[in-house]
């Protein structure tokens, strides 16, 4: 097995600095430095960018992100006993990492980056969601973030590229397909994991479009978009009768059949119908 780096394999790093794996923090460590080479790999030429981390455990993606020439890289790491193990990491790479021990949660990241950025990371299962929502819904398009380059669990990534028609297909679909070029690029098993965890999991590549694929007012979408899949049995005259009083006459205007159901809408018609919704032209 080709080596990255003249650092020690991380199954030594983990050992000679206890980092078992902790289930409260969503940890579940990759171990194989090519693999997370090749992750990085999907992340583009980052020669040029500053990329931010989140969630670094023991610095493997870090590694693999640097060996792959990442102008400069931002980790924020929640678990203080990983610091050190990183602090060996940025030692190796003089000038190129920076590591802050903080919640991602509460740490707004661009007061230590520097333009073009790029995210990519191994998030943690229990904030993955979360953050991935928040880097799709600033108030100003483009974002500050060029690519997301980013692993959930196969479960999650699957609803990211979801089409209409699929079970998957949902909010997160919508949000992320409006603003966004997204797909699958890497599928993993569980084994590749310490410890396994108990679903696959899956890499996702999202590169941000200079303007949302249709005109509409974020607010509203996200509005009708969430009452819609609350109640996503429910046709969608039912759904979204608190959305607006007038909802039949805004489905017609947008060309949805009002006994439609939101599975079956696709992002151009979610977009008419919020725009209708705003008082906007259709």
């Amino acid at each position: 097995m080709a080596r990255i780096d003249d650092l020690p394999p991380l199954r030594d790093v983990i050992a000679t600095h206890q980092l078992s794996a902790k289930k409260s923090l969503g940890q579940n460590f990759l171990l194989d430095l090519n693999l997370t080479a090749k992750i990085a790999r999907q992340a583009g030429d980052l020669t040029q960018c500053d990329v931010l981390e989140i969630g670094p455990g023991p610095g493997g993606l870090t590694r693999g992100l640097l060996a792959e020439g990442a102008r400069r890289v931002l980790a924020i790491e929640k678990d203080e006993r990983c610091m050190a193990a990183l602090a060996e990491v940025a030692t190796a790479y003089p000038g190129r990492l920076e590591v802050i021990n903080a919640d991602a949660l509460e740490l707004d990241p661009l007061a230590y980056l520097t333009p073009p950025i790029r995210i990519a990371a191994n998030l943690p299962y229990n904030v993955g969601t979360e953050l991935l929502v928040r880097w799709l819904t600033p108030k100003e398009w483009p974002p500050f973030w060029q690519s997301l380059t980013l692993m959930f669990q196969k479960e999650v990534a699957d609803r990211i590229v979801a089409k209409p028609g699929s079970k998957a297909y949902g909010r997160l679909a919508i949000l992320a397909q409006w603003r966004a070029e997204a797909r699958i690029v890497i599928d993993l098993p569980p084994q590749a994991f310490t410890p396994p965890p108990k679903v696959s999991s899956a890499v996702v590549h999202l590169t941000a479009l200079p303007q949302p694929r249709y005109p509409a007012d974020a607010a509203t979408l996200s509005r009708v978009v969430a009452a819609a899949f609350n109640q996503r049995r429910k046709m969608l005259r039912a759904s979204l009768k608190g959305a607006a009083p007038d909802i039949e006459d805004h489905l017609a205007a947008a060309g949805i059949p009002p006994t439609e159901r939101a599975e079956q809408i696709g992002l151009e018609q979610f977009c008419a119908l919020a725009r209708s919704i705003a008082g906007q032209p259709v």
